[in-house]
């Protein structure tokens, strides 16, 4: 099982988003996504944003970034992930 759960990852996804305006990550398919595409990007050869990455598969790393907020979601009409 990986920690933290995805309602956990959406929580802190949608934490800047205004009462009233339409969350940035409406469902689990956009974590994944965005995990999945992160973990590519380091296996290509990325820089890990989060201390102590080394020894630990890159989907790990990449869920961790997500939860610490390294790595944003931005909408449809942008790239699907941003660095920060």
């Amino acid at each position: 099982m990986i920690h933290p759960s995805y309602v956990d990852l959406m929580k802190v996804m949608n934490s800047g988003v205004e009462f009233g305006e339409e969350p940035v990550v409406n469902s689990r398919y956009s974590i994944v996504i965005a995990a999945s595409k992160r973990a590519r990007q380091i296996i290509a050869g990325d820089e890990p944003l989060v201390e102590g990455a080394a020894g630990k598969k890159p989907l790990s790393t990449a869920v961790q970034e997500l939860y610490e907020g390294k790595v944003k979601i931005i909408g449809d009409d942008n790239e699907e992930e941003e660095e920060v």
